[in-house]
């Protein structure tokens, strides 16, 4: 008798969700952008680290040279957004799989998502307006770089 209350006549049907399913897209997110930021986490530690003088050309010009050009701009803003996106879902799941009280979890997911937000929109910020003779004096060693340049 005890074996009948698990038979498939006793099961409900399986709900089917037919409006947006945020953990089906966040699954998928995560894979995405995990490859993705393989390649470009590897891409950007190549050029970084192994082409030309390699570690020792990592200054403050090399950034400097970098940032002038949309490439390396759009690049990085790529990696930045998809690393925090996909790190601020990480972060998602593990706070729903582990924080029991619901006020206490979407006062945290709130929280999460304004300080993705507010990351997001800095580093965007940065790499975009970067100027690298914005606060150069006379003495420093930008001086002369910037002046041919007229800032």
């Amino acid at each position: 008798m005890a074996a009948d209350v698990f038979t498939t006549q006793h099961m409900a049907a399986p709900r089917r969700n037919k409006g947006f399913n945020i953990e089906k897209w966040g699954w998928i997110y995560m894979r995405v952008s995990g490859v993705v930021l393989v390649v470009l986490i590897f891409g950007h530690l190549f050029v970084n680290l192994m082409l030309g003088e390699g570690i020792h050309a990592l200054d403050f010009a090399f950034v400097a040279g970098k940032y002038a050009t949309p490439f390396w701009q759009w690049w990085d803003v790529l990696m930045l957004w998809l690393a925090l996106i996909h790190g601020a879902n990480g972060m998602r799941t593990v706070v729903n799989d582990y924080v029991g009280h619901s006020g206490v979890r979407k006062t945290i997911l709130v929280v999460l998502g304004l300080a993705t937000a507010l990351l997001i929109l800095l580093g965007t910020l940065v790499v975009f307006t970067f100027d690298p003779c914005n606060g150069v004096f006379e003495s420093g060693a930008m001086w002369d770089t910037c002046k041919a340049l007229g800032k």
